[in-house]
């Protein structure tokens, strides 16, 4: 798949090799795995004098042989011998960067708390004496949430704040996925549309899988998706089994219970069987995979309250490959298609919301964007969308069928809406449906 989007990510990485030319600078990449994040390095620097050091998981010497090899080979540096630590090598590299100007990028930054945790104070130590006189453009780039948050957000830790600039790379847009889908498929239908966004979430490498695979329908994607040896089946393991460690299956269990569509805690509990508060808690703030939903213009932050899993690939593999994958393990990939083809239509009907969601944001037309539910759950507005400099509010109800859209019912609940929060009485007021026409 050819390189889509990025101009903006492109712009800061490539504005900080001049910068670097008169001042070091250290960038700070982060997003989730899958994302993009060496694909759009390597686009960045392609022009550039690139130094690229991977931490993989291996003894520090190895790791330390393969860069000093790749100090070598383009910097054209005679060898440094055999160097057993990481503050070796990031010091000579350091020296070299008073005389020449280069771009080093460490990928995987995470990793040296496996390798060896001091590695991050040699680095702190060793910037601080050289980034003065330095030319370097140093990148960090990081895929686990937690521990890049840690190392550079945590005062405690050596590197807090040692950064110059951090970039997070997230999910395609709506805008860009239907650009793609576009070029392999001509004649794409808005349910092809929304079956990648469901899956996908906007992440470049399953995109990649997909239309490389030849997958630009529906019914192919999830052809593709459930197979033998398919990417996508372990994949929420892979994920998350590091960032959960030993309680695992409790998390699991969590995110499982949300994707199904029970997002209160309530209901969450019963199904779990225990008191999960501090899990929740983590999950929305350590891991930041889970969101909460509040009813707009709630006052509280603690009531009617639904949980989220915040990337729409989770939510599709926690609905399906986790939930059943009773039925991976003996191998019935026709049946388990088969599931996904029933229980699609309600799954896409909240991928269809949220997608209607983020196209509305995409669009920076509104100064508030959020929906609407009544303590019983009786009275709910899928979506609201208001410009308060304008003083116009859109109410809208996501249907994939719109034939399902009854009008009266919207005008009842926007009454009942302004009635219990008094807003929006001086505002021009529209409604309507959005389904999948209209993606």
């Amino acid at each position: 798949m050819k390189f889509y989007d990025r101009e903006e990510e492109l712009t800061l990485l490539r504005t900080t090799v001049e910068k670097s030319k008169k001042e070091a600078q250290f960038t700070v990449l982060t997003g989730r795995r899958r994302i993009g994040k060496t694909t759009l390095m390597l686009k960045a620097f392609e022009n550039e004098t690139m130094l690229y050091f991977f931490v993989a998981r291996k003894a520090e010497q190895d790791l330390c042989l393969d860069f000093a090899k790749e100090m070598e080979e383009k910097l054209g540096m005679p060898a440094i011998g055999a160097p057993k630590n990481f503050a070796l090598i990031f010091e000579a590299v350091m020296k070299i960067s008073e005389t020449r100007s280069f771009t080093l990028v460490i990928d995987e930054f995470q990793e040296f708390l496996r390798v060896n945790p001091s590695v991050f104070s040699e680095i702190q130590r060793i910037w601080d004496l050289y980034k003065t006189k330095s030319k370097i453009n140093l990148v960090a780039s990081g895929s686990i949430y937690r521990l890049m948050t840690k190392i550079f957000s945590d005062r405690n830790e050596p590197l807090y704040s040692r950064q110059t600039k951090m970039i997070t790379v997230r999910p395609f847009t709506t805008s860009v996925l239907k650009k793609i889908l576009h070029d392999y498929n001509l004649d794409y239908t808005p349910e092809d549309l929304l079956s990648l966004y469901a899956f996908t979430g906007g992440v470049a490498k399953y995109i990649e899988a997909l239309m490389d695979a030849g997958a630009v329908s529906s019914e192919l994607m999830i052809k593709e998706i459930i197979r033998k040896d398919s990417i996508f089946l372990n994949e929420g393991k892979f994920l998350l089994l590091e960032e959960f460690g030993k309680d695992y299956n409790i998390y699991f269990s969590i995110l499982s219970a949300i994707a199904s569509g029970n997002t209160s805690r309530a209901e969450i509990e019963d199904i779990i069987g225990k008191e999960i508060g501090g899990y929740l808690t983590n999950l929305e703030g350590a891991y930041a995979l889970i969101e909460k939903k509040l009813p707009m213009f709630q006052a509280s932050a603690n009531k009617n309250v639904k949980y989220q899993i915040k990337d729409c690939f989770l939510s599709f593999w926690f609905r399906f490959v986790y939930k059943y994958n009773y039925i991976l393990e003996i191998q019935a990939y026709e049946q388990m298609r088969k599931i996904i083809e029933r229980d699609l239509p309600t799954f896409q009907g909240f991928a269809l919301e949220r997608y209607f969601r983020s196209k509305l944001m995409e669009s920076q037309q509104c100064t508030r964007i959020g929906g609407w539910w009544d303590r019983l759950n009786e009275n709910e507005i899928d979506i609201i969308a208001a410009n308060e400099l304008e003083k116009w509010v859109n109410f809208y109800e996501v249907k994939r069928n719109p034939k399902r859209y009854d009008e009266n019912l919207l005008l009842t609940k926007i009454a009942t809406f302004i009635k219990s929060t008094h807003q929006f009485h001086d505002y021009t007021i529209n409604h309507s449906c959005l389904s999948l026409s209209d993606m």
